[in-house]
C-alpha cells in the first residue's frame, strides 16, 4: 500500500493504532458497522462477540468496494462501556487481528451513552484508501 504512517519525533510509539496516516488513492468510507449479521438480527448481546461480528461487517464492505484490512488509514470505535472495553483488551486484541490482521490505522475510540439499535454494544465506521 502506498501510505506513510505519521510518527510526530520524539513520541512514544503508538500500541494498536497509529498517530497518523498519510495516504493517495480512491477513499472508501465505511458507514459505522454494529454487531449484527448480514440480515440485522444479533446472535450475541456478549460485547466481545458482537466487535468481533462488526469488524467481520467492516471487512465485509471493505471487499465489496475492492479494498482490504490493508488498506484502512482510520477507524472511529464508539462503545457503550469502556470499562469493559479495557477491561477486555487482550480478548479485543484477538478477534482484531483474527479479521483485520496486522493493520493498524488511525484510530479513536469513545464511549457514548447509547448507539441507534438498542442491544448494540460497538459501532465501528472505517475509511480506507486503495492506492491508485
Amino acid at each position: 500500500m502506498t501510505f506513510k504512517l505519521i510518527q510526530p519525533e520524539g513520541w512514544a510509539p503508538a500500541k494498536g493504532y497509529a498517530n497518523g496516516i498519510a495516504a493517495r488513492g480512491t477513499q472508501v468510507f465505511v458507514g459505522g458497522q454494529i454487531g449484527w449479521n448480514a440480515q440485522q438480527q444479533f446472535e450475541t448481546d456478549d460485547f466481545i462477540e458482537q466487535v468481533h461480528q462488526t469488524l467481520r461487517n467492516v471487512a465485509d464492505v471493505l471487499r465489496a468496494a475492492g479494498a482490504g484490512p490493508e488498506h484502512m488509514v482510520r477507524m472511529t470505535w464508539y462503545v457503550i462501556d469502556r470499562v469493559e472495553y479495557n477491561a477486555r483488551l487482550k480478548e479485543l486484541g484477538g478477534v482484531y487481528r483474527d479479521v483485520m490482521g496486522k493493520n493498524f490505522p488511525a484510530m479513536t475510540c469513545v464511549q457514548v451513552a447509547a448507539l441507534m439499535e438498542a442491544r448494540a454494544k460497538v459501532e465501528i465506521e472505517v475509511t480506507a484508501v486503495i492506492p491508485d
